[in-house]
């Protein structure tokens, strides 16, 4: 049995032996699905926009060109063909099972919950919700997506604008002390599918005070150190072992 299927029976076990296990996920677990990391720069991107993608994806950039905003979001990050993989499934189960309590995610793409978790703490908002500025209408990704230019509620004409948390905006209140919560009560937290590079969401690792942290990512991480179990794997490959 080789080192790889070491750590996967240890893993197992951490799920046989645990009640209370918290995920907390990032771009890491939706790749797998075919939703690409929007801060990797390929040549396509140069090609098509004139900015990196976190100064189009920040606060101040959408107020100063909307239109240039909503082009780079309907092609980067309005992936609605996307479907849960292994590790969204999984974690569903389990979640079914009584074992893990709760997902975290810095994801925006609203995958663990098509997958069929219930208690998902979205840190960074989802693109399944817009809202008009002026009235507070909702509307879903597909109108968005359907919409050219710069979408307009269809009561009032206000501007719409996705219900995600862009660079220079705030995390919503509620859902980072639930997730506080939610960490420094767990027995075990697993970091899959996320370098923990982007801040203040990656910070919330260190309320953890429970028994054991797993890391599981392909490259390496600030929290590889401190790992009880540490997986250089893709995680939706780790899950399907599970």
């Amino acid at each position: 049995m080789d080192s790889t299927q070491n750590v996967i029976t240890e893993l197992k076990k951490m799920f046989e032996t645990y009640d209370n296990i918290v995920f907390f996920g990032g771009a890491g677990v939706s790749t797998e699905s075919g939703i690409p990391d929007f801060r990797s720069v390929d040549g396509l991107y140069n090609q098509q926009y004139a900015y990196p993608p976190e100064r189009i994806l920040s606060h101040s950039f959408y107020r100063a060109k909307p239109e240039e905003f909503y082009r780079f979001y309907r092609n980067k990050m309005l992936c609605l063909g996307a479907l849960p993989n292994d590790a969204h499934r999984k974690l569903a189960q389990l979640e079914q099972q009584g074992k893990v309590q709760a997902v975290i995610t810095q994801n925006i793409d609203g995958l663990h919950q098509a997958a069929g978790s219930k208690n998902v703490l979205e840190l960074h908002g989802s693109i399944h919700r817009n809202y008009c500025e002026h009235c507070g209408e909702m509307y879903d990704a597909h109108f968005i997506a359907q919409s050219e230019g710069i979408p307009k509620c269809t009561k009032c004409g206000g501007p719409l604008k996705p219900d995600v948390v862009l660079y220079e905006e705030g995390l919503d209140d509620k859902t980072v002390n639930a997730a506080i919560h939610h960490i420094q009560t767990a027995q075990v937290l697993i970091i899959g599918g996320t370098s923990l590079a982007v801040y203040p969401a990656a910070g919330l690792i260190n309320y953890f005070q429970g028994d054991k942290i797993v890391v599981i990512n392909m490259s390496s991480t600030p929290r590889d150190s401190i790992a009880d179990l540490l997986i250089a794997a893709p995680i939706g490959e780790v899950f399907r072992q599970l």
